[in-house]
């Protein structure tokens, strides 16, 4: 044999071993943490660690970029649906009878700290002191009563966010919808030089807190089946989920996307429908549908090879985008699980602790499951079902006079003359709610503005109209009073000024 090929050999061999070290010291310090703690704490920590290990033992594994750039191919023309395509099918006379076979599942482990707010970003209120959870009761209730259904709702909580959502959930005991609950896993962080976890044990306060993380979303199968609900649901003879993110605000059940899949021949059911929507310039680190090895895939822009990350943003190969609002079989999820055959690319996040401490964070997503389903179907939906609001920017659009609201759901007013949405930048004076409160006086009129850019300390007076592009400048040291009232039109407001109460 030639050197070269015993020394890669030895090589591999050198590789493979620290591996071993490396999960077996993992292995030691795991149980450590566990015998920090008894009873049932220590029983649902066992359940994450296993599904932690699996993820750390695949981390170990792989190396380099998860796909091969020259592999991926276009998705073939049938695997994603134009949204038309679907409704122009029409509904059944009983649209009841899907609804039954449906269960509501909301994203809602994260908190409203981007926000600046306190606990659960779902209690935050987005429009007439309804929080994201007030809606997405209300449009279920809504479906219920209409259609004399039983839809629930599952919340999927982490341990950020159980608590505190739990109190509030005794607000809707009279409203006519069941709601569920499970916890995300709880998993340990992991330090970035010696691939050790953090924590010294299994509590949740003091210097420890720093020491936990939720898994991200794609943690949703392991944590829904560990729980039993999954199996409660399919007992109730519920068949698919229909899931996506709390603050999605376009993501309400659609019927048509619901008829399609309970309507499909049996040996040719969907399993997975990924809501995808057309790309536009504000979209391009959204993740995107390819074809890969002859199965549809997802493919994020942290798995995509540094050279290529500017075609990934391009909007002319990859046009479309996942919206995260899924639907997915109840009973495939239950045989993937059992067949351990659920395989998520994993998704590397470092952190940096409040000590300074490097740290990484081993996720995955929950679209990234498509790859793993029989059937799996992306259709291109309408722009409106994807509504999220993740800053002031956005809380801005879906207070103000371009959206109404009926029944939990918002909908583009039809005084719009065109169904895109204004492009709104607020300054970093407006990126904690409370601030951003104080700033409007009332929420300005939106129906005719295309961009509004707002920098440094400005507020608004009430009964202001913005039309066509507005940018508003306060240079540090100024600041600007837009007057009660006021018209812009196409106008750039610079420098300085101050309305006083007289």
């Amino acid at each position: 044999p030639s050197l070269k090929g015993v020394a890669n050999g030895g090589m591999a061999q050198f590789q493979e071993m620290m591996r071993q070290q490396l999960e077996s010291s993992m292995h030691t310090e795991l149980e450590k943490l566990l015998d920090t703690s008894t009873g049932a704490e220590r029983d649902v920590s066992k359940k994450d660690f296993e599904g932690f290990n699996n993820l750390f033992h695949r981390f170990l594994q792989v190396k380099g970029p998860s796909v091969e750039w020259i592999k991926i191919q276009r998705p073939p023309e049938d695997s994603i649906q134009p949204y038309d395509k679907i409704a122009a099918r029409g509904l059944p006379d009983n649209v009841a009878n899907s609804l039954n076979k449906l269960v509501v599942v909301k994203l809602n482990g994260g908190l409203g700290t981007s926000m600046g707010c306190k606990g659960p970003k779902s209690l935050i209120s987005v429009r007439n002191e309804n929080t994201f959870l007030d809606l997405t009761v209300q449009q279920i209730e809504h479906l219920n009563k209409t259609y004399n259904t039983d839809v629930p709702l599952v919340l999927m909580n982490s341990f950020n966010t159980d608590e505190d959502t739990k109190k509030i959930l005794q607000k809707y005991t009279h409203h006519r919808v069941k709601i569920h609950t499970f916890n995300q896993s709880r998993y340990p962080r992991i330090n970035k030089e010696s691939l050790l976890p953090v924590a010294s044990n299994l509590n949740m306060n003091g210097q420890n807190t720093d020491g936990w993380y939720p898994p991200g979303h794609g943690d949703i199968y392991a944590s829904f089946y560990n729980s039993g609900l999954l199996d409660q649901l399919i007992a109730q003879g519920k068949e698919y989920i229909f899931v996506s993110n709390i603050d999605n605000l376009g993501a309400t059940v659609d019927l048509h996307i619901l008829h399609h899949l309970v309507s499909q021949p049996n040996g040719k059911r969907c399993e997975f429908v990924m809501e995808v929507t057309d790309k536009t310039r504000a979209d391009v680190k959204g993740g995107t549908l390819i074809q890969y090895e002859g199965k549809l895939r997802l493919l994020e822009i942290a798995q995509v090879p540094k050279a290529h990350v500017d075609e990934f943003k391009s909007v002319s190969k990859f046009k479309i985008f996942n919206t995260n609002n899924l639907w997915i079989s109840l009973a495939a999820i239950k045989r993937l699980q059992e067949q351990k055959a659920m395989d998520l690319e994993i998704i590397v996040n470092p952190k940096t602790l409040d000590g300074g401490q490097n740290v990484i964070q081993l996720e995955t997503a929950v679209g990234a499951a498509i790859k793993c389903f029989d059937n799996a179907l992306g259709i291109n939906v309408p722009r409106s079902r994807f509504l999220p609001v993740k800053t002031t920017s956005d809380l801005l659009l879906v207070m103000s006079n371009l959206y109404s609201l009926e029944a939990g759901s918002l909908t583009m007013s039809p005084k719009r003359e065109f169904p895109t949405t204004p492009h709104v930048k607020l300054g970093s004076s407006f990126t904690k709610v409370q601030e951003y409160l104080t700033r409007f006086e009332s929420i300005p009129d939106m129906l005719e503005l295309d961009h509004l850019t707002v920098s440094g300390d400005v507020t608004f007076g009430k009964n202001v109209s913005l039309k066509g592009t507005v940018i508003i400048i306060a240079n540090h040291g100024d600041r600007i009073d837009i007057p009660a009232g006021s018209m812009l039109e196409n106008k750039i407001v610079s420098g300085n000024l101050r309305i006083l109460d007289h």
